[in-house]
């Protein structure tokens, strides 16, 4: 079985589509998805061709001799690519479809993979999950937490890693959501802290938590030099706090074994989102910060609940 996975700069929809090519089982080929001025047009302009991406992404995918027979996309912008490869295909590659790449094409994907809280019923080709899918299991977590484990020795347990996000489209980080997310993580009362960042938290956000937080706290800031940590403190917690802004990284804390709080300012948040948390907090995955968490009430991954539907609609003898 021949698997793509269309890359771009979104690490949050890559990651849901590793998860699911992961779970899949096949093997996978990564292409990278990079674009231009031009994405900016609506898909039912851009159609089934290669309009909106660079130069290089160009060469590279009219190059190809050999074409899949699944393609993974995510989000609105690579999904007139995944239709260019079924095109270049001859109409034999499948196009799984991961979030709604916009109403007037989304009849073009053989499999569309909608989360619930955007409350479309499931069809025979549309698929409804509970958050997002993505690439963090039991395997996974046991890999990271032996890499880290020379890293984080010296913090004691019980360990709570706080994995923080930031402003969103319409609703910003203000520095009165971080200090009452400080007092939300001291409230917890754990021995040691371990800490990330995200590209989108503002840097005086990012000041006020390493500043006000207490010690002792392993603090990585986003784009500092080295790894990024952040699947190691998923595998290497004991609690953990994930502001809600991200649904990916909400789902994937829920996969960590571990008691999960969600920071979600009712300001800081849109309806889905709201929504969303509601979903994982009925599930009994989550709670919200202030309330006290339990571990979850399974292991949670939609990833493998997504590539069993694809192994029964396209590729089952039956």
């Amino acid at each position: 079985m021949n698997v793509w996975i269309l890359a771009d700069d979104r690490m949050g929809n890559v990651n849901q589509l590793l998860g699911i090519a992961e779970a899949f089982g096949e093997g996978y080929k990564r292409v990278e998805v990079r674009y231009n001025a031009f994405i900016r047009l609506p898909n039912w302009m851009r159609g089934s061709s290669l309009v909106g991406v660079s130069t290089a992404t160009r060469k590279a995918l009219c190059s190809e001799t050999e074409w899949p027979d699944v393609v993974l996309s995510a989000g609105r912008r690579s999904f007139p690519v995944a239709c260019y490869i079924r095109r270049r295909s001859g109409g034999r590659t499948k196009i799984i479809q991961v979030m709604n790449p916009g109403r007037a094409v989304e009849n073009k994907a053989d499999l569309l993979i909608l989360p619930a809280h955007d409350g479309r019923q499931a069809t025979s080709r549309v698929m409804v999950v509970v958050g997002t899918p993505h690439c963090v299991n039991k395997e996974r977590l046991a890999v990271e937490r032996a890499k880290w484990a020379p890293v984080f020795q010296a913090y004691p347990h019980p360990r709570l890693s706080l994995i923080v996000g930031g402003a969103t489209k319409d609703k910003p980080f203000t520095m009165a959501q971080a200090h009452a997310l400080v007092e939300g993580v001291r409230a917890r009362k754990m021995a040691s802290l371990l800490i990330t960042t995200s590209r989108r938290t503002p840097d005086e956000v990012v000041d006020l938590l390493q500043k006000e937080l207490p010690q002792p706290m392993f603090f990585y800031r986003f784009g500092s030099a080295g790894e990024n940590p952040y699947f190691g403190l998923l595998a290497s917690a004991d609690e953990l706090v994930v502001t809600g802004d991200s649904m990916s990284m909400c789902s994937e804390c829920c996969a960590a074994q571990v008691p999960v709080s969600i920071f979600a300012p009712d300001e800081m948040m849109s309806p889905k989102h709201k929504r969303f948390h509601e979903a994982l907090y009925q599930a009994g995955l989550a709670v919200p910060l202030g309330k006290e968490p339990q571990a979850p009430r399974f292991s949670f991954n939609p990833a493998q609940e997504i590539a069993e539907r694809i192994r029964t609609m396209f590729f089952s003898d039956g």
